[in-house]
């Protein structure tokens, strides 16, 4: 990761694993922190990037794809704070017991105990996600929260017609309110996928950041680099189907599909960079869409609430 220049990366801690197993996960990382303390750290607060950065080393941030760590207890949203998870997505494109995924043929909304976990994240600094929620349920997370909220991976559905990229009035919600928008590197949401150009993905950024303005924007990548196919059905089917879901893929191609040849892992995001550059983005805006926004996101919203 310092080859690619990474200070910092939002790792997946959990898709399906209830709260024993995903705390089994956060012991495997605490080992990898004692075993290669010269290449990352945990990350909690946004001063460990810059602890990271001044080190040499790259910080680890946890987030869950699925509230399924906090099972049906609201309790355990502080304990997994206090692990460390730093985002919790409210579902992953099922109904959830907190919200609707994007899969779902009917959006409900927030639920009950939605709205009530919504309130305990926002007051112990655990950030709102819903990269994999339907339209209605993400607006009306960015509604009832008094903090900011993110979709962390996606992309604009205008450009992309994916289920899981997002419709303009979702965009709009998120980032009025003060949330932030992450960009997906994952060929199923690019346009043309793995032929996508480096070229028409910048300007697609490009004509968001004219839509929304530049300050909520930042990149998701959604990489998932170096992992078996075993963790992509893992990811889609965990244990609520006895079938095997594809999502987004198929029978014909069922594993990760291949990355675009201008981001082939971490260390190609220069070119992300340089095609940012190119679209007419100045210096500060392509800073702040690399990195520099996030990290203004983590400093305000991973704090306990006031």
């Amino acid at each position: 990761m310092r080859e690619g220049r990474i200070d910092a990366v939002h790792v997946t801690i959990s898709y399906h694993e209830n709260f024993r197993e995903t705390v089994l996960n956060f012991e495997q990382w605490n080992r990898w922190f004692e075993q290669y303390p010269d290449l990352i750290m945990k990350g909690q607060w946004a001063e460990d990037v810059d602890r990271a950065r001044a080190t040499g080393r790259t910080a680890i941030f946890f987030g869950f794809q699925n509230p399924s760590p906090i099972e049906d207890d609201i309790g355990l949203v502080e304990i997994v704070h206090t692990l460390g998870a730093r985002f919790m997505q409210l579902t992953y494109n099922n109904q959830s017991l907190l919200a609707t995924g994007c899969y779902e043929a009917e959006d409900s909304g927030i639920t009950r105990m939605g709205k009530q976990v919504i309130k305990e994240m926002n007051r112990v600094g655990l950030v709102v996600d819903m990269s994999h929620s339907a339209d209605r349920s993400t607006i009306e997370a960015a509604d009832l929260s008094q903090r900011p909220i993110a979709i962390t991976h996606a992309n604009p559905y205008v450009w992309q017609p994916a289920l899981r990229n997002k419709k303009n009035d979702v965009i709009r919600a998120v980032t009025e309110n003060g949330g932030m928008f992450g960009f997906s590197l994952y060929p199923h949401h690019l346009k043309d996928k793995t032929d996508c150009t480096l070229q028409d993905f910048c300007e697609m950024i490009a004509r968001t950041a004219e839509t929304f303005g530049t300050e909520h924007l930042g990149i998701g990548s959604d990489l998932c680099q170096d992992q078996p196919d075993s963790i992509v059905e893992w990811m889609r089917v965990g244990r609520w189907s006895k079938e095997i879901d594809y999502g987004e893929g198929s029978a014909a191609a069922p594993g990760f599909p291949p990355m675009p040849d201008w981001f082939r892992d971490n260390r190609d995001f220069a070119n992300i960079e340089n095609g940012l550059r190119a679209t007419g983005l100045n210096a500060d805006e392509v800073a702040g869409i690399m990195g520099g926004n996030w990290y203004r996101f983590y400093a305000e919203n991973f704090v306990p609430q006031p």
